[in-house]
């Protein structure tokens, strides 16, 4: 069968089985809708959080970041794991010991104050929906290439599917349907990285291949690709070339953002109790652990197949003699050919390149870096239905992200807005009437985002963790281990982090993107590592404020302490 058939037929299948999964898992109470009950087993809360985790920028992006970056890309595989790690033990065993349903909840009840709440629901919201827009750019590509089917209409179709199981179902739905989801992707992800090894090293364990020697060639792969790097005019694949200060901002923006992102702390409110929440979190770092292990080596294999394709035994190749996939990704506009010399030849190369004379070659090819995940099993020759599969996985990856983070847009608004501050008579009918109509307003702004795009998926996903560092993280972080951090302090460091970050982004990303170069960054640090200044903002401010104002209640203070003592097993 054709690529396209294959495609349809394991996107339809596991549409269907997420559709079922939903009807089943219905929500009759806002217990059941916000924080399933309270639950989920373990296991299958560690696998949720996995899939709710890796979104389309760990699936679709990660691996083209590190593909096209090489040394530098490192950083997103550094600041995401390692922030997953500091929100499971720092973070996660203490918030589900507090009980509450939403971060705003816990902010608002850690602070004893509405406004502190209200400015955690805006935080909440704005960083969801901008982190949302990059899942939903994830789900219009996958459509647009494998099901020839324009990007807004595979955007359209993806939310109906949300629609489906975040309305119907809140977060029982969406739980039980990202374990589906993790089964999916990570199947997608590990079958092709496993053919292509066997293909490329003659291993079938990825994580080993991508560092053996090529057959055939005498040396390793990465010697190969440093080589044919070097020979293009770009960077050594394995040296990084970035500026150190900016590296480190980004890694600890990622970090920070990891374990601040308000719809992964509330998966730890879903299991019974806090050691289930410990023990959960164990279980997601494995399952995350097995693509993020292999992404590294997708990476390698996608970059030296490309290379191979347009500049082969050193010389570079007719666009008409690029094979099929080449040409049905430019259809899509996701690759470009610009012959500026007329030759006919597509010359892809770095910024350093020169030919026989000295003279510098234009680079004639531009490939949108988002699509060397999909892309990877057609170049590399792979059985369609491999093709099939790894598009299945990508939306599996974007909607199960999307899912979660319009829970919390949802459950900010109709528990965190209305019940706990606007109507607080609300009954639980109502309120979850409420849930569910927010839920549907913010699936079809969503998809607006991932119509309108403000960037490719993963530099979309790193704003967004920028933002969780400059604003939740450090108030999250301050309300557990600081005693006496009240709540002008910390309106005061969120208000001041994320107006910082947001700021910056916004000005050097749309206001004025022909300043947005290392020239005129601020310490040389890019809108994408940003967040860490911000988040050190958010603490000094908080900080200087504290000391000049009262001391929290003592039933706050005493509050924290028991969060803090350890429960008994």
């Amino acid at each position: 069968m054709e690529i396209q058939q294959w495609t349809a037929i394991l996107v339809g299948a596991s549409f269907l089985l997420y559709i079922v999964i939903a009807l089943k898992s219905r929500a009759n109470s806002t217990g059941e809708f916000y924080v399933a009950g309270g639950h989920v087993p373990p296991l299958a809360n560690g696998m949720a959080t996995a899939a709710d985790w890796m979104s389309a920028a760990s699936f679709i992006s990660m691996a083209g970041l590190i593909s096209f970056s090489g040394f530098d890309g490192s950083v997103y595989l550094m600041g995401w794991t390692g922030g997953y790690v500091l929100l499971a033990l720092l973070l996660a065993p203490y918030l589900r010991k507090f009980g509450k349903f939403t971060v705003p909840d816990f902010i608002g009840e850690r602070y004893y104050s509405q406004t502190a709440r209200v400015v955690a629901v805006v935080c909440a919201i704005f960083v969801s929906f901008t982190y949302v827009a990059g899942q939903m750019r994830g789900v219009g590509l996958v459509f647009s290439r494998f099901l020839e089917v324009d990007i807004t209409s595979g955007v359209m179709i993806g939310m109906a599917i949300v629609f489906m199981y975040a309305v119907l179902g809140g977060m029982k739905g969406i739980t039980y349907t990202q374990v589906a989801q993790y089964c999916v992707l990570i199947f997608a992800f590990m079958v092709p990285a496993i053919f292509i090894s066997i293909h490329v090293a003659d291993w079938a364990i990825p994580q080993i291949g991508f560092g053996m020697d090529s057959p055939g060639q005498g040396t390793s792969l990465l010697q190969r690709l440093n080589g044919l790097h070097e020979e293009l005019g770009f960077s050594s694949y394995t040296r990084g070339g970035g500026n150190t200060l900016n590296l480190i901002a980004i890694t600890f923006a990622l970090m920070a953002g990891t374990a601040g992102l308000p719809h992964v702390i509330i998966r730890f409110y879903t299991v019974p109790r806090v050691r289930d929440a410990r023990t959960s979190a164990g279980w997601a770092l494995l399952f995350i652990a097995i693509l993020y292990t292999t992404a590294p080596a997708v990476a390698v294999f996608a970059r030296t197949n490309l290379i191979d394709t347009v500049y082969t035994e050193g010389q570079f190749q007719s666009h008409e003699s690029m094979p099929e996939w080449f040409k049905a990704w430019e259809g899509t506009g996701l690759i470009r050919h610009e012959d500026h010399n007329g030759d006919g030849l597509v010359q892809y190369v770095g910024a350093a390149a020169v030919d026989g004379e000295g003279q510098p070659i234009r680079n004639e090819l531009t490939i949108d870096r988002d699509i060397m995940v999909l892309a990877n099993p057609e170049i590399a020759g792979l059985p369609n239905w491999v093709i099939g599969l790894v598009a299945a996985g990508g939306l599996a990856a974007a909607l199960s992200t999307a899912a979660g983070l319009l829970l919390v847009v949802s459950t900010s608004f109709s528990h965190d807005l209305l019940r706990k501050w606007l109507k607080p008579d609300l009954s639980d009918r109502q309120e979850l009437m409420a849930a569910r109509i927010a839920a549907g307003v913010a699936v079809c702004f969503a998809g607006y985002l991932g119509i309108n795009p403000p960037g490719f998926v993963g530099e979309v996903v790193a704003f967004a963790f920028g933002l969780a560092a400059a604003s939740f993280f450090p108030a999250i972080f301050m309300g557990i281990f600081t005693k006496r951090m009240n709540r002008e302090g910390a309106i005061a460091g969120m208000v001041v982090g994320l107006v910082f970050t947001a700021g910056y982004i916004v000005y050097f990303r749309f206001l004025h993107p022909e300043l947005d170069n290392p020239e005129n960054w601020w310490w040389g640090i890019s809108p994408k590592g940003i967040g860490s200044v911000g988040m050190c903002f958010n603490f000094m401010v908080a900080g200087i404020v504290r000391s000049l104002t009262a001391d929290p209640p003592d039933e706050v203070v005493e509050m924290v302490e028991q969060i803090r003592i350890p429960e008994k097993p």
